[in-house]
């Protein structure tokens, strides 16, 4: 069986494309429901207490030029332009995600102030100093691109703009065996050069606040697993060994946390 480190970049691109239109089905979304509080067929961890978060942090509102990378078929960043009235720009590289979210911003009546685009993070095809606000969503620990991404970034920011991301990290300070372990579990790419903070040192970021969310992250990954026992439609549509091994998968990523060696952070950084 390929591990997670073992993946190429193009394998990890096609595992996030189907796993849009997995996360697309109705069960799918009202177990999104029960985890996130949100239905847009998301990827990422990001809870929609955490997306209100985003808004108020970035100080998002009418008019800021707001970019999602990692955006998907719209999570979170329809809900950012939704509740602050911001033009926000889409950015993935599944074009069919992406067309879900601009049909999702059409029905929630703010289809004039999404664009979608598909393109890769670590190449972004924008101006410099196009965007007042960044964000990205558990994005970083499945690129293997980290500091071309952070620094692209960089160069698509407007002075003094803020970025804010969460992301999926091996803890600091293990053992090797246990660092290993952790690579192999987590998500693609979890592995790092570095912190992150340094990286975005390097990359022309200045850390303003950096929070641990982990306990949060290990709730929803709970109810994500007892979501996918209770789902009849589930276990009907995919079969239950399926349904199993996907609730095994995310046991042992639950184990990992559990023993401190996985984490999840949420940074808030300004343009220098």
């Amino acid at each position: 069986m390929t591990t997670n480190q073992e993946m190429s970049f193009d394998d990890c691109c096609q595992a996030f494309a189907e796993s849009y239109e997995f996360s697309n089905l109705p069960a799918m979304r009202d177990i999104e429901r029960t985890v996130l509080g949100c239905d847009y067929g998301g990827t990422s961890w990001t809870t929609r207490a955490q997306a209100r978060q985003i808004v108020d942090m970035l100080g998002l509102q009418p008019g800021l030029r707001v970019l999602e990378i990692g955006a998907g078929s719209g999570w979170p960043g329809l809900f950012l332009a939704d509740n602050s009235g911001c033009d926000v720009t889409l950015l993935d590289l599944p074009v069919s995600a992406l067309a879900k979210a601009k049909v999702r911003a059409v029905l929630d009546g703010i289809g004039d102030r999404v664009r979608a685009i598909a393109g890769s993070g670590a190449a972004l095809p924008f101006r410099d100093g196009s965007f007042e606000a960044i964000s990205h969503s558990d994005v970083l620990c499945c690129l293997p691109e980290k500091t071309e991404m952070l620094r692209e970034c960089r160069r698509v920011a407007a002075n003094q703009a803020n970025m804010l991301f969460s992301v999926i990290a091996v803890a600091p300070g293990l053992a090797e065996g246990d660092h290993k372990k952790a690579v192999e579990t987590g998500p693609p790419f979890v592995d790092t050069p570095g912190d992150y903070a340094d990286m975005l040192a390097e990359c022309g970021w200045r850390l303003k606040d950096r929070t641990d969310c982990t306990a949060e992250y290990v709730n929803s990954m709970n109810a994500l697993v007892a979501g996918f026992a209770e789902s009849a439609e589930l276990s009907e549509l995919l079969g239950q060994d399926v349904v199993r091994e996907a609730c095994n998968k995310r046991r042992q990523q639950i184990a990992m946390i559990d023993t401190g060696m996985l984490v999840r952070e949420i940074f808030m950084v300004t343009a220098d």
